[in-house]
């Protein structure tokens, strides 16, 4: 290809320009930057009240979590009296330890002292109400005649009221149920819940105050920031008015002529046009790869009709279509016999034969595929169910040439199932036609069958 010259392009030189701008420019992008700097602070300040108030909020529902835990626990045993929620119990207060886990993880976190209190003040109900839920235990346990070797130490270490002493087995159970379940108890889980809530709303007092402070002092630092960047727009509106007279017309003619999928025009400066004449060299090449590509990728390359990717996407299409739908699913007759009997050679022939047949038979807008090994698929479109008998006479036609042995290959013969959708390509289609195409098989193949319902 013949190089082009580089045209001689007059006009204003903005390199002087640049340079005196460039200074003036530099003084304000130090304080934009120093703007910056302040923002990303202030945003530190934000995000960290905002981390806060959720690592106090997770605490908060540990210790709910926690008592709720210990209170489902100890109720289970009483109603089941199965050691196993006895066993969970202990394993939740002195190993996993979720309500202390929590206020250790707190003290971590800029929180109030008020704020604190309230969840301390949660835990001690809470260890409180475990004294009553240990006794209700204990009462268990002895109604049940467990050993007490085998109970946690903290069962084992309480003693009962001599009056519990004299109570018989059901009445322990009673007395242990009563209380675990009474207003009591229900009382002082509350006290709990509202100690909980009473420091969440501490802790969104304090993070709302950060989170305003910090919001301020941002929209000081943004207003700054909004004069310098009006400022800088001013010193480069003559820069930018020139690029745009220079580069960024044939630029925009370029990115046309890209969005329309068409060949550049040569236009513009030497580079623009060195760059169209390249652009429009690999646009050809690719142009053709792509029809290329396009065919192998949708079509069998045995047969030359449709593959089965190709037939997925077309159901897909026709999914949204408003027209009356044909569908055929079609079979080659004992294909594996003739394949096994007369060769792969045959039988790979014997498939172009049929592919052949069902294309020269039907419309040049309808869809024949190949879906599997033998098996073929045909769409008709703007096929309304009263062409039944058209459909009908045209597979006949085919199999009574396919039936014919011709240039050495074997006769044969299709079973077809045929199923109508009176708008687009339903789900259900599928299955019908198939159903169709197994009740010709059923009676002999060599036939076309439709779906008529059942």
């Amino acid at each position: 290809m013949k190089k082009e010259t580089g045209r001689r392009v007059k006009g204003i030189k903005i390199q002087t320009l640049n340079y005196s701008m460039i200074i003036a420019a530099a003084v304000l992008y130090m304080v934009l930057v120093y703007a910056t700097i302040q923002v990303s602070l202030k945003y530190e300040n934000l995000i960290d009240a905002t981390e806060n108030y959720i690592s106090c909020e997770k605490d908060a529902t540990l210790v709910r979590e926690g008592s709720d835990y210990l209170t489902e626990q100890v109720r289970m045993y009483a109603v089941t009296m199965d050691p196993s929620y006895m066993e969970a119990y202990f394993e939740e207060k002195n190993v996993n330890r979720r309500r202390e886990r929590a206020l250790e993880e707190l003290q971590e976190y800029k929180t109030g002292q008020e704020a604190y209190r309230y969840l301390q003040t949660a835990l001690d109900k809470s260890n409180q109400l475990t004294e009553t839920e240990i006794y209700a235990m204990k009462l268990i346990s002895c109604s049940q005649g467990y050993d007490e070797a085998s109970l946690p130490e903290e069962v084992r270490s309480v003693a009962l009221r001599d009056e519990d002493r004299l109570l018989g087995p059901q009445e322990m159970v009673d007395e242990a149920r009563i209380m675990v379940f009474d207003l009591e108890y229900q009382n002082a889980k509350e006290l709990i819940m509202s100690n909980t809530d009473y420091f969440l709303n501490s802790i969104t007092a304090w993070t709302r105050g950060k989170q305003s402070e910090s919001v301020a002092t941002l929209k000081t630092i943004m207003i700054q920031q909004r004069i310098c960047i009006v400022v800088l727009f001013a010193l480069n509106a003559l820069n930018f008015i020139l690029v745009i007279m220079l580069i960024v017309k044939p630029l925009q003619i370029y990115i046309d002529c890209i969005k329309e999928e068409k060949m550049l025009k040569i236009t513009g400066a030497y580079e623009f046009k060195y760059l169209a004449l390249t652009y429009n060299d690999i646009y050809e090449v690719n142009a053709a790869n792509e029809v290329l590509l396009r065919h192998k990728a949708e079509h069998d390359p045995l047969t030359g009709v449709i593959n089965r990717g190709a037939f997925e996407q077309m159901r897909e299409l026709l999914k949204a279509s408003s027209e009356p739908i044909a569908f055929m699913i079609i079979d080659v007759d004992k294909f594996k016999t003739v394949n096994d009997g007369y060769g792969h050679e045959i039988g790979d022939q014997i498939l172009k034969k049929v592919a052949k047949q069902l294309t020269d038979s039907f419309r040049s807008g309808d869809y024949v595929a190949r879906i599997g090994g033998d098996e073929f698929a045909v769409i008709m479109t703007s096929c309304p169910r009263r062409l039944q008998n058209l459909i009908y006479n045209k597979i006949s036609m085919v199999n009574q040439i396919l039936q014919k042995q011709e240039n050495g290959l074997p006769g044969v013969s299709l079973s077809v199932g045929v199923a109508f959708s009176d708008k687009g390509f339903p789900e259900e289609l599928y299955s019908q036609a198939d159903r169709a195409l197994y009740k010709v098989k059923e009676n002999g193949r060599c036939d076309c069958g439709f779906y008529d319902g059942e």
